[in-house]
């Protein structure tokens, strides 16, 4: 590792190549992620002409994970040489510039389609087709022609597959809309002009996806792979079709493929589990025409950035004297950089625009004007926040952080992960504090009531934390010594592989010693001392019990579901339990087939068939496995067992996309990332995540949780609920919000940076 610093320093060195440390800590990033590839990579740093540097180590540090693994130096020389040469020698070269050249001219491909070699060939051959062509939008024009018939191709759903690489379309004669345009795509980038891929997921109406292609000549415009209009662009039988997309709604937008880091993907119909190809949202430059400028009046556009020259999703006001003349949200890098909040004023006007409490003074003085606000004290404000808390730490403070001046002042993305980790420290180094004697007697005391536990490990500790396996003994309604013999029994029934085996013994020895109220709030204790004790990964906790302990599975498992990576069930009655709430989280079911006091053997097939029906009508949710053990009654003769390796391939889903949330009589005020402060007993929450946009069906008030392994928060984030928009925005990353999440569960991978709530 060493050894590549000095690499990427000597580069960072060398004649012509202007890159500053962001872009060498990228580099140092790529390199270290292409494994056994790294010397190919190096090879071809080293061997590049330094005029041409600039471009790969852009094409590098931008390049998807697969590719950073296989691609050779002699690909990349060869791709990097004959995109610099076709656009040097491009009539239009003065018109594209070196942003636009790295983004839609030098990168090799579009999409997800294979790796071809094309760049050489296609500029021999199309070259000439564009040799009068005196722009970049006459020579596509040309191309879209032209290309199609002197390669054989054509259009029809019998291709072999959707996502063909040029040569593979070539290949077959055949394509598909995205394979016409990937090749038009192509043959574009080899003679110099610039072009990406363009598509949507879904039209409107429901009619299905389709993909086309934008060329820039002066700005972006549109044409149909294989539908030439002549010499004309921007003409399409797909243009009734495009005005009516949606930007509110990830399905039916529009996006544009882009090499630069976006806080969006591109939608592969045709693969929906890849995201791994970049995108800007186009939706607006299709949807919306803007009408003539009126006489005396300007069209003026915003452009908002933060410290980092980030675009920001922001609220702009324009103000004359205390008039409101116009309000609108600023576009964050889910847009084209070219693409901003506009809005018509008056020439001449003095007017104010209001973006986050702060006033920028300017003057209308002409049509297409460009006012540049930069957010300058949002990086200070966030470090001196990040600074108080530390000091706030340090100084051992015993107040609450919510009562702190820095508890609510917005974040950047770096100091809230310090700040998560300072505030875990602190929170670690307070448990063992507090709690050492009790995991030294190994006795928990709640409220006066007592769960003493056992435990021990199995299996090498992996790098990322031990699991735990909560172990439940049956009994119940039984002298205090049957069920503490149940309870010595149940520390040897089971023995996974690795991880902290843990059987706690129930604070009653009532019927329903499992599935009390206190049990959750005994479980979520535990869990929080295990974490800090004994370094468990919090995203790979199991529960599980056996009759009485079943009982309790049944109960726990659902209304505790999103602490939980797995759950396993054996020999029990779920009494008034429902599953419905299990949509993340795995369940395995074990019974025997004679096992016949209280109905637990059909009860058993019918909650397995009310998971069936759960699963078909929601496939990507309810994961579980059902067993009915043939000929056996109660005891199982431990073939139960089976149970633990499948739990062991399961993981949380600790954010998920969907979740149902059906609250017991038992009730919790947090679920995965939701949270409310008064819990109805037996209400029903839904709530669906689709890339920018939150929508929610139940009663409020409600708080949604967020941070960046969901969506971007430096990006507008829209909540709908109960079908009306209640929020639309850029959500502060806060100190409040972090040190909240983290004492509710004292969970590191349960702590969020942002909140909504919804009234």
């Amino acid at each position: 590792m060493q050894m590549l610093k000095i690499f990427v320093a000597m580069l960072i060195l060398a004649p012509s190549l202007t890159v500053g440390s962001v872009i060498a800590d990228e580099l140092e990033d790529a390199l270290a992620r292409s494994g056994a590839n790294r010397k190919q990579l190096v090879k071809a740093l080293d061997e590049v002409p330094p005029d041409e540097r600039n471009g790969l180590v852009w094409l590098i540090t931008h390049m998807p994970a697969r590719d950073l693994a296989t691609l050779d130096a002699q690909y990349l020389l060869e791709n990097t040489r004959h995109a610099y040469e076709a656009w040097r020698n491009a009539p239009w070269h003065d018109e594209v510039s070196e942003d636009m050249f790295f983004d839609a001219i030098l990168p090799y491909a579009s999409i997800n389609e294979r790796r071809d070699n094309w760049r050489a060939d296609f500029r021999e051959k199309f070259s000439p087709l564009v040799a009068e062509a005196k722009t970049s939008g006459e020579a596509a024009a040309i191309l879209n022609q032209k290309l199609f018939p002197m390669v054989g191709v054509k259009y029809s759903t019998k291709r072999p597959k959707a996502d063909q690489s040029p040569y593979e379309s070539i290949d077959a004669g055949l394509a598909s809309c995205t394979g016409l345009s990937v090749l038009l795509v192509d043959a574009c980038r080899s003679v110099g002009v610039p072009a990406r891929f363009v598509g949507t997921p879904l039209w409107s109406d429901g009619s299905g996806n389709h993909s086309w292609v934008e060329v820039w000549d002066e700005g972006w415009h549109f044409t149909g792979a294989a539908e030439p209009t002549g010499n004309e662009l921007d003409k399409g039988w797909f243009s009734g079709n495009a005005s009516g997309a949606n930007r509110d709604d990830p399905r039916n937008a529009i996006y544009a493929t882009t090499w630069r880091k976006t806080p969006i993907t591109f939608p592969l119909a045709w693969l929906p589990t890849d995201t791994t190809v970049n995108a800007v949202d186009v939706t607006d430059r299709y949807t919306s025409k803007e009408a003539p400028t009126p006489e005396g009046m300007a069209r003026v556009r915003f452009r908002v950035v933060g410290a980092d020259d980030a675009r920001r999703a922001a609220q702009v006001q324009v103000l004359l004297g205390d008039e409101v003349l116009f309000e609108g949200t600023s576009k964050d890098e889910q847009f084209d950089a070219n693409d901003h909040l506009a809005a018509v004023l008056p020439l001449g006007a003095e007017l104010r625009a209001q973006v986050s409490g702060v006033e920028y003074p300017f003057t209308v003085e002409k049509d297409e004007q460009l006012i540049a606000v930069t957010l300058r004290d949002s990086r200070r404000s966030s470090a001196n926040a990040l600074r108080a808390l530390r000091r706030w730490i340090f100084q051992g403070s015993t107040g609450e952080i919510s009562e702190q001046p820095f508890a609510d002042v917005p974040l950047g993305k770096q100091d809230a992960v310090k700040a998560q980790r300072a505030l875990w420290a602190a929170h670690a180094k307070r448990i063992q504090k507090d709690r050492s004697a009790e995991m030294e007697a190994k006795v928990l005391n709640i409220d006066g009531a007592k769960m003493p536990f056992w435990y021990t490990t199995y299996g090498n500790k992996p790098k990322g934390g031990r699991s735990l396996w909560i172990s439940m003994h049956g009994g119940g309604g039984a002298p205090e010594r049957v069920n503490t013999q149940q309870w010595e029994n149940q520390k040897h029934l089971y023995t996974p592989e690795e991880g902290v085996y843990l059987a706690p013994r129930a604070p009653t020895d009532t019927w329903n010693l499992w599935h009390q109220g206190r049990i959750d709030g005994f479980f979520d204790r535990l869990i929080e001392n295990m974490i800090v004790f004994e370094d468990v990964d919090p995203e790979k906790v199991y529960i599980m019990g056996y009759s009485a302990g079943g009982d309790g599975v049944y109960q726990l498992a659902p209304r505790m579901a999103d602490r939980w990576a797995a759950a396993a069930m054996m020999a029990g009655h779920p009494n008034d339990a429902r599953p419905e709430s299990l949509r993340n989280t795995a369940f395995t079911l074990h019974m025997g087939e004679n096992d016949t006091p209280y109905n637990r053997n059909t009860t058993a097939k019918t909650w397995g068939d009310q998971l069936a029906a759960l699963k078909k009508e929601d496939p990507e949710g309810y994961d579980h496995w059902v067993e009915i053990h043939k000929g056996k009654s109660h005891w199982m003769d431990r073939q139960d067992a089976a149970a633990l390796p499948w739990m062991t391939q399961r993981t949380r889903k600790s954010r998920p996309e969907k979740i149902i949330w059906v609250q017991d009589d038992v009730t919790h005020p947090r679920f995965y990332w939701l949270a409310v402060e008064k819990p109805r007993g037996r209400s029903t929450t839904t709530a669906r995540l689709s890339g920018q946009e939150i929508q929610l069906e139940g009663e409020g008030p409600l708080m949604v949780r967020l941070d960046e392994n969901m969506l971007s928060l430096d990006s507008e984030v829209v909540v709908i609920h109960n079908g009306e928009e209640v929020h639309r925005g850029v959500v502060p990353r806060t100190i409040r919000t972090i040190a909240r999440t983290l004492a509710e569960r004292g969970d590191p991978r349960g702590v969020y940076t942002a909140e909504v709530v919804v009234e």
